[in-house]
């Protein structure tokens, strides 16, 4: 080992023991002799491997293994970033702005493709199209590069020349394309304006930087349609910063009342956020929308204005996230991200599902169980329970796919057919009126004739495990001649899988198509027909007695959680056991 790098380990030493020393003065606390010694065994530990492990160690990868590991016995959220990952974390928890041409690639047979294209950046008004084959970028062939090395080559600074060289399947020359990289802002707002029965409708994806003033901006535009209701759709909405989702409970709520509270081991973190000022939309009929992947600041403002009685909520349960992470800036620009809280939503309730303080003697965790939940009240006296997520007023089944349309997205042949069909229709109908005719979806099937679209159907796994059992059990040859009937007519009813379930595939190629003229505004447009959750909101906010018999605890909307939980699982079961039966 080099002179320089020992002298570096000696200072390194010599600041660890400096710290212990420290420490060991300021109290003899039994905490502290134990944070003191083992911070002395980890740098040992340290020390010593690299100097002496036969082969060379990559010393950053090293350090970040063992943080990882040490960090993963606490929960999912508390990380460490060192200084070559700062970059993304910033993109992915804080800010949605970098330099590039506003187009996303994958990855396919060891060749790279546009997977799309985000309207009004410089790939859009150059005329990149999805599905077009990336050969060069700034004369780099992109044989065996990943699609995360070919997004680095994309990205870069703003107003520099990024030149492309395509493949398309019209053309029978390579397409070259000289694009100046811009600013690319990815909204916290992906969509907004008005559906069915003059409802005000808002898609937040992320509360990341600004997206309180993008659902400010986004209500105001809407509010000029003097809407019926506002719908606010936070499925899928992993969450982002906290303070966002306070400013965004503030637009439909008075000033003054508590959002949301947070509390932890550090007394001088805790803290309650209230409202800072008049409401933009206090007495507009509110509904938002949840489900399983809503989490974190989607479930701080879906569970405030449920416990407020501001809005109803409808879709399916949230995902259960009520903890609380803080950012602290560690040496050389790397950071580490620590869960410091959990948060209370103004009923009092914390509705963290997973108890990571308490896990298996295996290591793995657990859900806070169904007698262990608490009831809570909201502003109306309605009950509520903690540790289970929120749970929606209005209820609906979340939307399942066949297998075999999983298999067409999966396979990539929704894409590619969409591709196809871009290149041969210049121009389609709004995405609100396009519908695929019947033919055009037999035009699709043929397209599949001679794909392989292979998939197995929930009937031929239980079949196949049949198989195994027997085969262990020494009873196959007897069920044999059976096994070989049954597995045959299954394949033969397999066949009849694309106008069995004509109607969701149909749904999910119109998404695809409407895609590449409309982009994610047209995907949007055209799914509204198909929602059974928006459609639900809007129904409930046309029938005002069920939205005032929700709000005011009438009936069956007294309860929210617990006592019905098992209600809606078993009915849960029973119609994934009829859907599984039906194909």
């Amino acid at each position: 080992m080099k002179k320089g790098v020992i002298v570096q380990y000696k200072r390194f030493f010599i600041s660890a023991g400096i710290v212990a020393l420290a420490l060991g003065i300021w109290s003899f606390s039994d905490d502290l002799f134990q944070i003191s010694k083992n911070l002395e065994v980890f740098a040992s530990l340290y020390k010593e491997v690299n100097i002496n492990y036969v082969d060379d160690i990559n010393s950053a990868k090293f350090l970040k293994t063992g943080a990882d590991a040490m960090l993963d016995g606490l929960d999912p959220y508390t990380e460490f970033v060192p200084e070559s990952e700062i970059e993304d974390y910033k993109l992915h928890y804080v800010s949605t702005q970098y330099g590039g041409i506003g187009a996303s690639v994958f990855s396919r047979n060891n060749k790279v493709y546009v997977s799309s294209v985000f309207e009004g950046f410089p790939a859009q008004k150059a005329d990149i199209r999805p599905g077009d084959q990336v050969l060069k970028i700034n004369d780099i062939t992109l044989d065996g590069k990943n699609s995360d090395q070919v997004s680095q080559l994309l990205k870069g600074s703003k107003g520099a020349v990024v030149k492309l060289v395509l493949k398309r399947d019209n053309e029978d020359k390579p397409v070259e394309k000289d694009l100046a990289r811009d600013e690319i802002k990815q909204p916290n707002v992906s969509y907004y304006g008005m559906v069915d029965g003059n409802m005000g409708y808002i898609k937040l994806d992320r509360f990341l930087e600004n997206s309180a003033q993008e659902v400010t901006d986004a209500l105001i535009a809407v509010k000029k349609n003097n809407p019926n209701g506002i719908i606010l759709d936070l499925r899928s909405n992993g969450g982002g910063i906290l303070q966002e989702a306070v400013k965004i409970v503030n637009l439909f709520v008075q000033k003054d009342i508590e959002v949301v509270s947070q509390k932890g081991k550090v007394k001088e973190k805790n803290y309650t956020y209230k409202t800072v000022a008049a409401p933009l939309a206090a007495d507009i009929p509110l509904v938002v929308l949840v489900n399983s992947r809503s989490a974190s600041a989607s479930e701080i403002v879906a569970g405030a204005l449920q416990d407020l009685d501001r809005a109803i909520i409808i879709g399916q349960r949230s995902y259960g996230k009520g903890l609380v992470q803080q950012t602290f800036p560690l040496p050389y620009n790397s950071l580490v991200k620590i869960t410091i809280a959990k948060y209370y939503v103004p009923s009092g309730r914390c509705i963290q599902e997973i108890d990571y303080a308490h896990r298996k003697e295996d290591g793995t965790v657990v859900k806070v169980a169904d007698s262990l939940l608490h009831e809570f009240k909201t502003r109306n006296g309605r009950s509520v329970y903690d540790g289970s997520g929120i749970y929606p007023d209005i209820f609906v089944k979340p939307e399942t796919y066949a297998n075999i349309t999983q298999a067409l997205v999966g396979k990539l042949f929704l894409f590619d057919y969409a591709t196809k069909y871009r290149l041969s229709h210049p121009k389609i109908a709004d995405a609100r009126s396009f519908v695929l005719t019947d033919a055009e979806y037999e035009d699709f099937v043929k397209y599949l004739a001679d794909k392989n679209y292979t998939y197995n159907t929930t009937s031929e796994k239980v079949l196949t495990a049949l198989k195994t059992e027997a085969t262990k059990e020494k009873q196959f040859d007897q069920i044999q001649t059976e096994y070989e009937a049954l597995k045959a007519r299954m394949a033969n009813s397999k066949k009849n899988d694309l106008q069995l379930h004509k109607a969701e595939i149909k749904q999910t190629l119109e998404n695809e198509i409407v895609g590449r003229y409309y982009f994610d505004k047209g995907r949007y447009e055209t799914n509204f027909k198909y929602d059974n959750v928006l459609a639900q909101a809007v129904k409930t906010m046309q029938d005002k007695n069920q939205l005032s018999a929700i709000l005011k605890g009438d009936g069956a909307y007294k309860v929210i959680g617990k006592p019905v939980l098992a209600a809606v699982a078993d009915k849960e079961k029973k119609a994934d056991a009829k859907e599984k039966n039906d194909q």
